[in-house]
């Protein structure tokens, strides 16, 4: 008997699965066509494309543990997709995978204002979420910068903040509860409407596990009550490392915004060119808002802005009504696409000490020159989640790979100051390899044994977190 040719039995074994999972789901949630899943074979981290062996969008759970039960017997490896607007990377197929969408999954399943929760399917974005409570006085605090498209789904993956996580917390802190579907296609229910939940912090585990433990399709919300009022002040500063001080002095004082913001010169341009906010000519701009009754902003206020005098501000400028305000955050919330109009570039996402902005801030300015690559500071300053954009040009050769020679460079920095490798963006791709630099062998063998607990076979969002010698040496024992 004459065996098929190795690209025929790949095509056959591709026509079965795609098969079975028609079976399950309506014809046009299952994608296969070459040129279609070509939207899927990237996220937002767009250096690195491959397109998958078909994509599927459930509109629920029970699907969902439908997909993953056939995957699981195929052996199909699943990458469990959001929004795509990761950038790391984290939602980027392998030839042989599923990509599985949680895009038509946005609606909102429960919500009690009483107990101050809302449960929604996790393909809805983040900016929704407040949008369906917001009439009725309340909002989901974390807000990442791409919170009008980030899925839920992601949040959850990759743990994600936002200008206003210094004073509510991150997704983990937002969190109650979640289903789950684990690979073998298994409902979990973690967490819950409560305070607590009894038993194993599991909810911990999952949230930033960046699919690797299972496919979130719901979620349930912390929701909260809008403050009385919130007003920013911009600072203008002669230099980056003096803005560093300033915010160190800021947070040393006891002070608790609800946000801190930082722009060096690169990013005040290119957003003045592109949203014309208003900002000064400056090295370094901050953006400090406060929240609380009048009375309460007005002595925040007094005192953040009697420390930022003590550094000689070029501009030190408090709003004065809701339409300045939205100016001041327009250069902020612009910063990124305004970025974009320039050049390539690739955002960064490390976290650091406060204490070591100054610091930091410095010796990428060092780097920069060494590498000969321009860089755009942008970043939560008050929780220390740096984002640096380091300039390049996609269409000049050896330019990516100087790129990510000097992103590795900042990331081994971050970790020596006694930071981490990621504050919101994740590990995905981009980081899996530096991994080593921030874990001694033992603590990833310790987190690698936690994969094999939820998903043994290792087919959840494969060539992600680990280093790639050591996550595919485990699939392939796994086989």
């Amino acid at each position: 008997m004459q065996m098929p040719a190795p690209n025929q039995a790949i095509l056959a074994r591709k026509e079965r699965i795609v098969a079975r999972l028609r079976g399950v789901l309506p014809s046009d949630a299952v994608i296969d066509d070459e040129a279609e899943t070509r939207a899927y074979e990237c996220d937002a981290l767009t250096a690195y494309r491959c397109p998958p062996l078909a994509a599927v969008l459930p509109a629920t759970t029970e699907e969902v543990a439908a997909v993953l039960k056939i995957c699981h017997e195929e052996g199909v490896p699943v990458v469990p997709r959001g929004a795509g607007t990761s950038l790391a990377g984290g939602a980027m197929p392998t030839a042989d995978s599923i990509i599985l969408g949680v895009a038509r999954m946005n609606e909102v399943l429960e919500t009690d204002y009483e107990n101050r929760f809302i449960r929604v399917q996790t393909g809805r974005t983040n900016l929704s979420v407040s949008g369906a409570v917001e009439e009725d006085g309340f909002f989901y605090a974390p807000d990442p910068s791409s919170q009008l498209a980030c899925a839920i789904a992601g949040n959850i993956a990759m743990n994600s903040g936002g200008a206003h996580c210094l004073k509510y917390g991150v997704t983990t802190n937002n969190l109650l509860g979640v289903t789950m579907v684990m690979m073998d296609g298994e409902i979990v229910e973690i967490g819950g409407a409560h305070l607590d939940a009894g038993g194993l912090d599991l909810l911990g585990l999952i949230c930033g596990s960046e699919g690797q433990l299972g496919v979130v399709t719901e979620a349930t919300l912390r929701i909260l009550r809008k403050p009385e009022g919130a007003r920013p002040v911009l600072m203008g500063f002669d230099s980056n490392e003096v803005a560093g001080e300033c915010v160190s002095d800021i947070i040393k004082a006891g002070i608790l915004p609800v946000a801190i913001e930082f722009m060096d010169r690169p990013c005040i341009r290119a957003t003045e060119a592109f949203a014309g906010a208003g900002y000064p000519d400056c090295e370094a701009l901050l953006i400090v808002e406060v929240e609380g009754s009048e009375e309460e902003i007005d002595a925040q206020l007094a005192r953040i802005m009697a420390i930022a005098r003590k550094h000689n501000p070029v501009e030190l400028r408090e709003s004065g009504s809701p339409e300045e305000s939205a100016k001041i955050w327009l250069g902020r919330k612009s910063a990124f696409g305004a970025m974009g109009q320039i050049n390539d570039y690739m955002c960064l996402d490390g976290t650091i000490p406060v204490s070591q902005l100054p610091y930091v801030l410095r010796r990428i300015g060092e780097m920069s020159k060494e590498y000969g690559l321009d860089v755009g500071n942008v970043f939560h300053a008050g929780d220390g989640n740096m984002h640096p954009l380091i300039l390049f040009d996609a269409n000049k050769p050896g330019d990516l790979e100087r790129c990510e020679a000097f992103g590795a460079d900042i990331l081994k920095l971050c970790v020596e100051v006694g930071g981490c490798l990621t504050g919101e963006h994740g590990v995905g791709i981009e980081k899996r390899d530096l991994m080593v630099d921030q874990y001694a062998p033992e603590d990833l063998e310790i987190q690698m044994a936690v994969k094999d607990v939820f998903d043994p076979s290792w087919l959840l969002n494969p060539a992600k977190v680990f280093p790639l010698a050591a996550s595919e040496a485990r699939r392939m024992a796994a086989e």
